[in-house]
């Protein structure tokens, strides 16, 4: 009994000191954005409540702050959609169809995912110039779509796999097309897996920031983490309060959807629908 409870004492210390590694970054985000100072944990400055960051940040048009927030969800909602799209037609045609050298397919989407970012924005840069698409939607739904594809689509192969081919095989032999069996049959089976890629997708594109730095100029398109970073260029100081206000803005729609979806998204990610 003594060893279970040293056990349970150090698993206890572990599981605090973890805890506290991971939230005293946004605890301290949130303590700033709601006091009138950042330097308040020095010896001479006390702590001051206020809520004029948020207030700043939420009516203040300088900063556009709605706006590279309402590009943001934009943005990330489109992207998810164009991913689970497009995964779960190629998910669905490398499971279920015979092909030659579809798993060579999935291994040159794995390998193109592990490019560097750094290393390709700067081509990418110059083709969205030659169409036209710098500061657009589409400017950034097109590398968003395609640097999360490979994610999205080696989930859904692997949930795909997992139902039985028997349901869509009698779709098929009732009359319906493989479309239709993908779209009436596969998709509502296998909607915790879709749902989970959808969720990962929209988070993913949320929290991008190097295609967004460099393929935006202006409010017009560019997103929140995009404009977070240069309110220090906008001001020509570091208003780290309105900094941290617009971080906690920015970070509750992701906390939200984590805390609300997060059983589906283990879920989804760790089993099929189909049980036996």
């Amino acid at each position: 009994m003594r060893e279970d409870k040293i056990k349970k004492i150090i698993v206890c210390i572990g599981m605090v000191f973890c805890l506290t590694f991971c939230l005293f970054p946004f605890v301290y985000m949130l303590a700033v954005s709601l006091s009138t100072r950042a330097d308040f944990l020095s010896q001479q400055v006390t702590f001051k409540f206020t809520l004029d960051n948020f207030r700043a940040v939420l009516t203040d048009r300088s900063l556009h702050f709605l706006d590279y927030l309402r590009n943001s969800i934009v943005v990330s909602l489109l992207s998810a959609f164009f991913c689970v799209a497009v995964a779960s037609s190629a998910a669905y045609a490398i499971t279920r169809l015979k092909f030659p050298g579809k798993m060579y397919l999935l291994f040159f989407a794995l390998a193109v995912s592990m490019f560097p970012q750094i290393g390709l924005v700067g081509y990418l840069f110059k083709f969205m110039t030659k169409l036209g698409w710098i500061n657009t939607y589409q400017g950034l739904l097109f590398p968003y779509t395609a640097w999360i594809l490979p994610l999205s689509l080696w989930i859904l192969v692997s949930y795909f796999s997992q139902i039985p081919r028997e349901l869509d095989k009698a779709a098929l032999v009732d009359g319906c097309t493989y479309w239709q069996s993908l779209i009436k049959v596969i998709l509502p089976v296998a909607a915790p897996g879709v749902l989970s890629v959808f969720l990962l997708s929209f988070i993913f594109a949320f929290n991008e920031f190097m295609f967004a730095l460099m393929l935006t100029t202006d409010y017009k398109a560019r997103t929140v983490p995009v404009g977070i970073a240069l309110f220090q260029g906008l001001h020509g100081q570091t208003p780290w309060g309105n900094i941290m206000a617009a971080s906690v803005v920015t970070t509750l729609p992701v906390v939200i959807l984590t805390l609300i979806f997060q059983r589906r998204i283990i879920s989804g990610l760790t089993r099929g629908a189909v049980k036996g």
